[in-house]
């Protein structure tokens, strides 16, 4: 089957080529290093460097602890991260600028994967949750490179889908990886695949971890006060086509309540923002863009964060958060960003990239979930009638995050050695 496969990575070269040209003229970003796509132009390294893998933006978020930790602790090394998506890829620039390096990860075909491994000469790869790449993972076992997935899971819906290709990825995963599952359930559905149960550990979910600056809370109140100091205010963050206007009608059953009430919506994908002006100005809403710089007068009932990086800040300024990604079919986003502030955190039903997490704050009543616009619009706007119940629904999700840190320790643990014998 494996050969099969590479064949077929083969076939499917035109195809993703095509893709990624397709993307690149509405957002050039996409043809940023095109070649590294294919093999080609990645960074020459000394041999011995550590390399994590991270895939957009909300990976190399939860990497961050990790990559700091490393950095840290092994100075003299080389660090690269590599990510699939150009979100990704500023998102790392952003938060670690020449500290590392960063390279795309190029396509499975076997040529690309050598060219890559040939270049880059890593020592050890730790890869973030749920990437399973064959041939790349094969190419790690054959240079005897330590292999360790972060934060690893799988859902049982992905199971049922990786168990048609059972003798594919029981081969990938016999390549000496090491498993560090975010539960004892991953752990159970990655035997199922094929991990060698010696192999295969239970660290937690390592965005438990999270780092938010120590002024972050400060300047949240400030951005408030300098913008819409005395308003009810809601988040919807990293939010998709078909759900912004979802959130739209909610926020008109939240102004029926409280008129003065300001939305402040953040699309995941920053190649949507003209879109989603677009759609802002049809729809007749009196918005202001992050990016334009003007006050938030007190006739704007919606801004616009057409910017990257902001998440954070947005979260700290508002009152409520919703995460989106889960009004469609999507499987949600980071619920820990905004309970690790305090914001009680409303989502909607669909959370099976996130699962364990929401299954936690559903059990401890550090969330609601909504079905639909109307649920989300009274979910909402009860949550600014009563605070006593939003700030305890706040205190609640912080405390989760709080009482599951340790993932990164455990982590850094089980790969101290792998590193240190090489």
């Amino acid at each position: 089957m494996r050969f099969a496969y590479a064949i077929l990575t083969y076939l499917l070269l035109p195809v993703y080529a095509a893709y990624w040209f397709f993307r690149g003229l509405g957002n050039r970003t996409y043809w940023d290093r095109f070649g590294q796509r294919f093999g080609r132009g990645y960074p020459r390294l000394p041999a011995g460097c550590i390399w994590v893998h991270a895939v957009s933006v909300g990976e190399v978020q939860a990497a961050v602890p990790l990559i700091r930790a490393l950095v840290d602790s092994y100075p003299n090394r080389h660090m690269l991260v590599t990510t699939v998506t150009p979100t990704g890829a500023a998102r790392v620039r952003l938060l670690f600028g020449d500290t590392v390096e960063h390279s795309y990860i190029p396509f499975e075909t076997p040529n690309a994967v050598t060219s890559f491994f040939d270049t880059v000469n890593p020592q050890i790869a730790l890869v973030m949750e749920t990437e399973i790449w064959p041939n790349l993972y094969r190419e790690c076992g054959r240079r005897e490179i330590p292999l360790v997935l972060v934060s690893a899971r799988i859902s049982p819906k992905s199971v049922a889908s990786y168990k048609k290709f059972l003798p594919l990825f029981r081969e990938t995963l016999s390549h000496g990886i090491v498993i560090a599952a975010q539960s004892q359930a991953d752990a159970d559905r990655f035997r199922q695949l094929g991990a060698a149960p010696e192999r295969t550990w239970v660290t937690g979910n390592i965005k438990f971890d999270i780092q938010l600056p120590p002024e972050l809370a400060e300047a949240g109140e400030q951005f408030r006060r300098d913008n819409f100091e005395g308003r009810p205010v809601w988040v919807a963050a990293s939010t998709h086509d078909k759900e912004e206007q979802q959130v739209l009608h909610a926020h008109d059953i939240v102004q029926e309540q409280f008129p003065d009430a300001l939305l402040i919506l953040i699309p995941r994908h920053p190649e949507r923002f003209p879109s989603v002006r677009t759609m802002l100005h049809k729809e007749g809403r009196r918005f202001i863009s992050r990016t334009d710089g003007l006050p938030c007068t007190s006739d704007i009932d919606v801004f616009f964060g057409d910017t990257m990086g902001e998440v954070p800040l947005f979260y700290a300024a508002g009152n409520v958060a919703f995460v989106g990604g889960t009004l469609v079919e999507v499987g949600g986003h980071n619920l820990l960003e905004p309970a690790a502030l305090g914001r009680p955190v409303v989502t909607g039903p669909h959370l099976y990239n996130t699962q364990d997490i929401a299954d936690k704050f559903e059990k401890l009543g550090a969330s609601i979930t909504v079905n639909n616009a109307g649920q989300l619009g009274s979910a909402i706007a009860d949550l600014f009638a009563d605070p006593d119940t939003a700030n305890d629904i706040g205190s609640r999700g912080r405390d989760i995050v709080q009482q599951n840190r340790g993932s990164l320790q455990r982590l850094l643990e089980l790969v101290e050695p792998l590193i240190s014998k090489n």
